[in-house]
């Protein structure tokens, strides 16, 4: 059983539920029998030119992480070397 949203058309009530084939529950709000049904719009489109942006993204980050990392080791390997000279 699918999981539809809904979008009361007397109180905007925005809400789920599971449903079986063509039913269409009452709001829970205000009990009104006609929801209108809607799709949110959270489609996720992958295209050539997203993956490449969101590649670019996290390659970014990952030298962000790798520079600091980097740094925190040169640190570390400094006062090694200080602290046991």
């Amino acid at each position: 059983m699918p999981i539809y949203d809904y979008k009361c058309r007397q109180c905007g009530h925005r809400f789920e539920q599971v449903v079986k084939a063509d039913e269409v529950p009452p709001c829970p709000r205000c009990n009104a029998s006609d929801p209108e049904r809607f799709f949110p719009f959270s489609a996720n489109v992958s295209t050539t030119k997203t993956r490449e942006r969101t590649t670019a993204i996290a390659r970014g980050r990952a030298r962000a992480v790798k520079k600091e990392k980097d740094h925190a080791h040169q640190e570390y390997l400094r006062n090694h070397i200080k602290d046991h000279s």
